[in-house]
């Protein structure tokens, strides 16, 4: 017998010894294909009558994504960033190869101020005299915002268009952590600061009601003026169209001006023809907006002067980053010590897309650029949301700059310890039992609830943290600590209101931030270079695969490319493992404006 189990195992090491190797050679396989469709793919070239091809669907983060794997799907090899789209759609507007511009109008993941920037580009390439045509079978509100920029707008006959209003819908999770037993311990400063609701109350409290309500409307009157303007009617006629929920069919867009007309998408490519002057049986040129980008960033210098743009996109967390988009403390800080050093960068633009997070890893970050201010000019952009943490990072820049929907302010600050005491004894039938020296020795425990004096510790914490939160802003902002305690409380702000209350300099995209920093520093001719470098995907999956077990990370990959929706739910759930017993600087749980 001793003999079988000494066999058995000796089998069985060898088993796992080949599927180790076999693995290795797999991904050094993977990895090498990888590599010489990089280096063999050129960029695709752009002749003439070309016409410009962007898909709303796209998720458009800040910075933009390399994918490696593009040679097995019907994928580009690049996703550019907003920055990147941006520039490219301005450099097309004199871009004697490039006719004109399709959108095809799918529903949009994108947040209401980046589709305000490039609503904006679409524009100005349309002001330039060149074709705008934008195609949708079902157009959301988002995608239709966008649309309004274009010469004309059809709709599939039998596809289908909103115009409905805008409504938020927030995830609570106190009556779940009633059913398990959970206790959550709240203390937060700030009467707006509604991110720890979800955990304390079963419905949205009448001071959070009161913010989204006017966010929404100032959302509302900015969707409103755009679509008003493609009607010729007024904001009041659009919004009585929605209240009445006079659009239900293909039909009654074409009746009220939604759209100009109803046709199939081979109709659409017909009418692109006849403007680039091409007959029925020719191939319409289109170039994808990614491939574009690829022609563009060869054009534009990086020598001499730099302004840099530093991307701090995602929840701020402490340590290193483990994901891609993701604002980590000593990652962050690294980088902005190198752009400090580099002499050849005069000025810096911190474009900020975050709902804030870690109060300590806040403050890191904060340090960092305030050591960076004193060498170099400093401005802030924002894009979708810069609150809470988002907004501290931006306080002591010498300028400001956000877009009309950009959600900011938000300056509160929480903490959640969670009792899992009657969890542990009344569902699992685990008791505890402890020996300490001192009465603080196990605080905090999470396996009994605060005493009296434990809980007048945390609040004093909070409340510390949330008097230096406002220091900093005051200083950053020219105000007395007074005047900013009266536009904080946790308050949510749109980018106009920011103006009006003084948390914000002035409406403006990145671009008007980087003209600002140029004038700031005195530069008349300078290249713009961003940082950090464009994501890999095939460095993402090998990191996942080097920080957690493969199976884990298969799942966390599984789950957001198929389960988008669900994802956001499950992630606001994990946070709370990494958010107990914090202090945290976070805007509320997922705000989104459908």
């Amino acid at each position: 017998m001793k003999q079988f189990f000494k066999m058995f195992f000796a089998s069985l090491l060898a088993m796992i010894v080949a599927g180790v190797i076999v693995f290795g050679v797999i991904i050094g396989m993977i990895v090498s294909a990888v590599s010489s469709a990089t280096e063999a793919k050129a960029p695709t070239a752009v002749t003439s009558g070309s016409v410009l091809y962007i898909d709303l669907q796209s998720q458009i983060h800040e910075v933009g994504e390399e994918n490696p794997f593009a040679f097995l799907t019907n994928e580009g090899a690049y996703s550019p960033g907003l920055y990147d789209i941006v520039r490219a759609i301005e450099y097309a507007e004199t871009d004697d190869k490039v006719e004109g511009m399709v959108l095809r109008l799918n529903p949009s993941p994108n947040g209401w101020a980046t589709l305000q920037q490039l609503r904006q580009a679409v524009a100005g390439f349309k002001q330039s005299g060149k074709f705008v045509y934008a195609y949708g079978e079902i157009i959301t509100q988002n995608a239709y915002y966008v649309a309004t920029a274009a010469d004309s707008i059809y709709l599939n006959p039998v596809g289908g268009i909103e115009l409905k209003g805008f409504a938020t819908v927030l995830a609570f999770f106190k009556g779940t952590l009633d059913k398990l037993e959970i206790e959550p311990e709240i203390f937060y400063a700030g009467k707006f600061k509604s991110a720890t609701e979800p955990f304390r109350l079963k419905q949205m409290s009448e001071e959070n009601k009161q913010q989204i309500a006017e966010f929404q409307s100032d959302f509302w009157k900015e969707f409103t003026t755009a679509v008003a303007q493609k009607m010729n009617t007024d904001a009041s006629g659009v919004a009585k169209i929605a209240a009445e929920g006079s659009i239900e069919f293909p039909e009654d867009a074409k009746k009220y001006g939604l759209v100009d007309g109803l046709k199939y998408a081979d109709e659409v490519e017909d009418l692109i023809r006849e403007k680039t002057g091409k007959t029925s049986d020719e191939d319409i040129k289109l170039v994808q907006i990614s491939e574009y980008v690829d022609n563009v960033k060869r054009h534009y210098s990086k020598t001499g002067d730099k302004i840099a743009v530093l991307y701090a996109e995602g929840a701020i967390v402490d340590g290193e980053s483990n994901d891609d988009y993701q604002v980590a403390s000593k990652t962050m800080a690294k980088t902005i010590r190198e752009i400090r050093k580099d002499d050849n960068i005069k000025a810096v633009v911190l474009r900020v897309n975050s709902p804030g997070g870690s109060a300590l890893a806040s403050e890191v970050i904060y340090r960092e650029l305030e050591l960076l201010k004193k060498e170099k000019s400093l401005v802030v952009s924002m894009g979708d949301v810069a609150a809470s943490g988002g907004y501290y990072i931006s306080s002591g820049a010498d300028s400001i700059f956000a877009m009309p929907n950009t959600i900011t302010g938000s300056i509160g600050v929480f903490t959640i310890l969670m009792n899992v005491e009657k969890l542990m004894n009344n569902r699992l039938g685990i008791t505890f039992d402890e020996v300490k020296n001192a009465p603080y020795a196990d605080f905090p425990s999470g396996l009994r609830p605060l005493t009296a004096e434990e809980q007048q510790k945390v609040q004093r914490s909070v409340d510390w943290v949330y008097n230096t939160f406002k220091s900093r802003v005051a200083k950053g902002r020219s105000m007395t600590v007074g005047e900013v305690d009266e536009i904080a409380q946790g308050r949510v702000w749109t980018g106009t209101d920011a103006v009006s209350n003084g948390l914000v300099d002035a409406i403006g995209d990145l671009d008007r931030a980087i003209n600002s920093a140029a004038t700031l520093s005195g530069l008349e001719d300078y290249a713009v270079v961003t940082y950090p470098e464009p994501v890999d995907r095939l460095q993402t999956i090998l990191k996942n695969m080097k920080n957690s077990p493969g199976m884990a990370a298969a799942i966390q990959e599984g789950l957001k490319a198929g389960m988008s929706e669900e994802y956001k739910l499950i992630k606001q759930v994990k946070m709370l493992k990494s958010m107990n017993g914090q202090s945290m600087m976070l805007m509320p749980f997922s705000i989104e404006v459908k």
